[in-house]
C-alpha cells in the first residue's frame, strides 16, 4: 500500500509539474514529495498514539524539506506540494485527493481551543503561493485560492478567491471542476473597479463637452488644467 502511494505521488508530480523530466528527478529532488512520504510515516505513528515519535519524524521532515505537516493532519491521495518551502499544515487540517499546494501556503487555526480548528480542502483544490487559509472552514471541490490571499470563510465548489480578506470573484459550473493550474492568472477586482471608474469619467467628460458646445461655453481642457496643476506641485530640482 505504501509503495503504491509512492508510485502515485511520483506520477502526480510528473503530471502537475512541467519541470519534472524523470521519475528519478522527482524521487531525489522534490522536497514536497519527501515531506509527504515522511508525513505518512508520522501519521501512521500518530494514529497509534506514538505522539512523541510522530512529532520527531515531522520535525525531521521540517528540517530537511522546509515543509511543516502536523502528523495529525489528514491528506488525501495524489496531493502535490510544489517547491514546498514554508508550507505549514495544521493538526486538524484535511486535504482532498488530487489537490495542489504551492510554496508558502498556511493551513492554520484561528483559536487556541482543542478540536477542529484548521481548514478542510475538497478534491482538486489549488492553493496559490503564500496564501493563508485559516480556521475550521471548508474549501469546496475544484476551488482555486489566489496567491497571497487570506481566506477565513467557506468557499463553494469551483469558486476562485482572491484578496485580503479573500473574496469570491469567479464561480465554475458543476461540470467544470477540473484542476486549473493558472493560479497566477486571476481576476483583479480592484483593477476592474478602476476600469469602470475611468469609463464613467470618460462618458461624463463627453457629456460635459457636448453641453459646453451647445451653450457656446469656451473652457480649457480638463486634462490641461490637471497638467498645469501637476507641474506646479512638482518638487524643485534645485
Amino acid at each position: 500500500m505504501f509503495l503504491g502511494r509512492i508510485v502515485e505521488d511520483i506520477k502526480s508530480a510528473m503530471k502537475k509539474d512541467p519541470a519534472a523530466r524523470s521519475s528519478l528527478e522527482v524521487i531525489f529532488c522534490y522536497p514536497g514529495i519527501h515531506a509527504l512520504w515522511l508525513y505518512r510515516i508520522a501519521h501512521f505513528l500518530y494514529n497509534r498514539k506514538m505522539y512523541i515519535i510522530a512529532r520527531m519524524v515531522s520535525h525531521f521532515a521540517r528540517f530537511v524539506t522546509g515543509v511543516e505537516i502536523h502528523p495529525g493532519a489528514n491528506i488525501g491521495r495524489r496531493v502535490f506540494i510544489d517547491h514546498g518551502m514554508g508550507v505549514v499544515i495544521g493538526e486538524t487540517a484535511e486535504i482532498g485527493d488530487d489537490s495542489l499546494i504551492y510554496k508558502g501556503v498556511v493551513l492554520g487555526g484561528t483559536n487556541l481551543q482543542r478540536g477542529k480548528r484548521h481548514p478542510t480542502l475538497g478534491r482538486n483544490v489549488v492553493v496559490g503561493s503564500n496564501a493563508c487559509v485559516l480556521g475550521p472552514i471548508k474549501i469546496g471541490d475544484g476551488a482555486k485560492i489566489g496567491s497571497g490571499s487570506v481566506v477565513v470563510k467557506d468557499v463553494p465548489p469551483g469558486a476562485t478567491v482572491v484578496g485580503v480578506p479573500g473574496k469570491i470573484v469567479k464561480k465554475k459550473t458543476a461540470e467544470k471542476l477540473e484542476l486549473d493550474f493558472e493560479h497566477g492568472n486571476l481576476p483583479d477586482p480592484i483593477a476592474d473597479v478602476v476600469k469602470i471608474m475611468l469609463k464613467m469619467q470618460h462618458e461624463l467628460e463627453q457629456r460635459l463637452e457636448t453641453i459646453e458646445k451647445d451653450h457656446n461655453i469656451k473652457t480649457r481642457s480638463i486634462f490641461h488644467d490637471y497638467e498645469e496643476k501637476a507641474v506646479e506641485e512638482l518638487p524643485d530640482d534645485k
